[in-house]
């Protein structure tokens, strides 16, 4: 995470007491009215604050409670971008589990297809698959069909992993980007969820989807990707709508800030990103904006190189969980503590006071 300005750094630190006010002096009579009006004799502060602090400990802090979990054998499950990061990482965690996996990678032939296929089961069948090809999407439908245990059974789920990031201001940003962003992202998300539904559908199965915590609040400079990932969000609850009748679960995992432990973001990628972003920039844009502003936004994304948490287990649980379980939750939120208190921030307060907070 980048420096704060310090007078961000102060509104933060205000912010924090006046609410520690609120709930020290609000709650206490706040929960004391709530407990008349359903009849219960009044509580004393300190008993009316402990019992917030246990409901906010079982919230946060305890271990998700068990819901049950399917049969795993002879279930399969689809995923997509399966080359590198999560969907490498997924693909051989589910396997282990026991899950028949079909792992679509886009280069068939690359270093990620390579070590899945070296596995040599039965139960890890790669496939080449271009979420932006509609012919390989259907080439890999017929493909997961031909090799289902029981093709009557269906699959069990799809997970839509597969994923393009980049950054830039908007003005530094190409239509052409924004199209090859959400092609991928969001295009391609529901092109093999249409795709596969049928199948799912008969399995009353699962569909896993991979946003961001950027598909639920917007930043500087990503425009194009919380755009594509706010897509995939609103398409996910759509669905989760109209699958209900079928019995099929959609879930939305949205992971934070893992940029270390994926390597999505290189200072070499940002050097290359740069120096493309400034190159297509209309002459009046650069005149406007200046080359001094445009290298701070470029330092900024510097800093995040390297940023973010080392180890993608937290993902994998999740994901895990979205298939696994009998009773799964609408959505997952992989990330680590400030992004998920920014999050709440941005998504629950009115844009004053978070814009304030944060921009």
């Amino acid at each position: 995470m980048a420096p704060l300005p310090l007078v961000r750094v102060s509104l933060l630190v205000a912010f924090s007491v006046f609410l520690t006010l609120v709930l020290g002096f609000g709650l206490p009579a706040a929960l004391n009215f709530v407990a008349g009006c359903f009849g219960f004799p009044g509580s004393s502060v300190t008993e009316c604050v402990v019992v917030a602090y246990l409901l906010f400990v079982l919230y946060v802090a305890m271990p998700r409670l068990p819901r049950g979990t399917v049969k795993v054998e002879g279930k399969g499950v689809l995923i997509t971008g399966c080359d590198s990061g999560f969907g490498h990482a997924l693909a051989k965690h589910l396997h282990k589990m026991g899950f028949t996996v079909f792992a679509g990678c886009l280069l068939k032939g690359g270093d990620g297809a390579v070590d899945l296929a070296q596995m040599h089961s039965e139960r890890m069948k790669v496939l080449q698959l271009d979420v932006c090809s509609g012919e390989q999407v259907e080439k890999a439908v017929e493909f997961v069909r031909a090799n289902l245990e029981n093709p009557e059974n269906g699959l069990w789920a799809i997970v839509n992993n597969a994923g393009l990031s980049t950054f830039g201001e908007v003005e530094f940003t190409t239509m052409d980007t924004y199209k090859q962003v959400s092609e991928v992202n969001l295009w391609g998300t529901i092109r093999v969820t249409k795709a596969f539904l049928p199948l799912v559908r008969r399995a009353r199965g699962r569909v896993v989807n991979l946003a961001s915590m950027y598909g639920r609040m917007g930043n500087a400079l990503r425009s194009p990707y919380c755009v594509s990932k706010y897509g995939v969000e609103a398409f996910s609850d759509c669905l989760r709508y109209e699958m209900k009748a079928w019995g099929v679960k959609v879930s939305v995992v949205e992971p934070g800030n893992f940029i270390v432990a994926t390597g999505i973001l290189t200072r070499d990628i940002v050097a290359s990103t740069a120096d493309k972003l400034w190159q297509e920039a209309a002459p009046g844009v650069q005149q406007d904006y200046g080359r001094t502003h445009f290298d701070n936004d470029m330092a900024l994304m510097r800093s995040y190189c390297g940023s973010g948490q080392k180890d993608v287990a937290p993902v994998l649980e999740d994901i895990t969980d979205a298939i696994a379980s009998r009773r799964p939750f609408t959505r997952y939120n992989p990330m680590e503590p400030y992004w998920w208190i920014r999050m709440q921030v941005m998504t629950h307060l009115p844009a004053a006071i978070s814009d304030r907070l944060y921009f």
